[in-house]
């Protein structure tokens, strides 16, 4: 997340180009929305038992357990076409690259309607149910995505399951009864889903961002170069780490 908001920093200050970001987490780690109660919701305890981080993100949303995952984040100018308007609309035109993407890898996915909110709020968790022009597969949310806009500049970022058991968030969430757990685990595999329970096999994360590559660059109409971090957004990732991303005073100030 430092390293997210040390790109959108120095887009927004003139000094990187429109970056387009592919990573993973290790280890795995609760994120929480940027207006969401750490205290709240997430089980502290169980996480520090079972060795998962937790950590606040800088956009909005709801808790996301990042494991078995391809995420990924763009940032550009706010003027820049691919991201000028309001969010949803923007969220539509950057979609188009996800899917494009996905079809590459042979998934039937399709954007959500606009207007599509969550029906209901039955957690804390993300994937519960998909907005407006989120990705989605067999009715099922497949990407969730967030964004942020800050001094001229626009931070999306997005989470796309690669593999494994998406309903293991609830073991690192606040619930009330088991009962209650399992009912949850029931009601987000009927609304969320997975790579790999979608096409039947298990994508490298190599080639997910392969094919994510191409599709952002044919629907979007983008020369891509690969890149690294420059000083100046090394220093602000060490900064941010630290004042940030890492300090209680962030992470639990709700």
């Amino acid at each position: 997340m430092a390293i997210d908001e040390a790109i959108l920093t120095a887009v927004a200050e003139g000094e990187a180009p429109p970056t387009l970001r592919f990573f993973a987490w290790h280890p795995p780690c609760l994120s929480i929305g940027y207006n969401q109660s750490m205290r709240a919701k997430v089980d502290m305890t169980r996480c520090r038992q079972m060795g998962v981080d937790v950590v606040r993100r800088p956009t909005g949303g709801r808790a996301i357990l990042h494991t078995d995952e391809l995420t990924y984040s763009i940032v550009a100018p706010q003027g820049e076409p691919r991201v000028a308007g309001g969010v949803v609309e923007s969220y539509r035109r950057l979609s188009t690259g996800l899917v494009r993407g996905l079809r590459l890898l042979g998934v039937n996915v399709t954007q959500a309607e606009a207007g599509h909110g969550q029906a209901a709020d039955i957690s804390a968790a993300c994937f519960d149910a998909p907005s407006a022009y989120e990705v989605t597969a067999g009715g099922k949310k497949l990407v969730g995505s967030a964004q942020v806009r800050r001094r001229g500049a626009v931070l999306q970022h997005g989470s796309l399951p690669l593999q494994g058991d998406i309903t293991r968030i609830f073991d690192y969430l606040v619930v009330p009864s088991e009962e209650r757990r399992q009912e949850l685990r029931r009601e987000l595999q009927a609304r969320a889903t997975s790579l790999e329970l979608v096409l039947g096999r298990v994508v490298p994360f190599a080639q997910a961002v392969e094919a994510l590559v191409r599709g952002f660059s044919e629907e979007l109409n983008l020369h891509l170069e690969p890149g690294e971090l420059s000083p100046h957004e090394l220093t602000l990732v060490q900064q941010f780490r630290r004042e940030k991303y890492t300090a209680e005073a962030w992470n639990f100030r709700k």
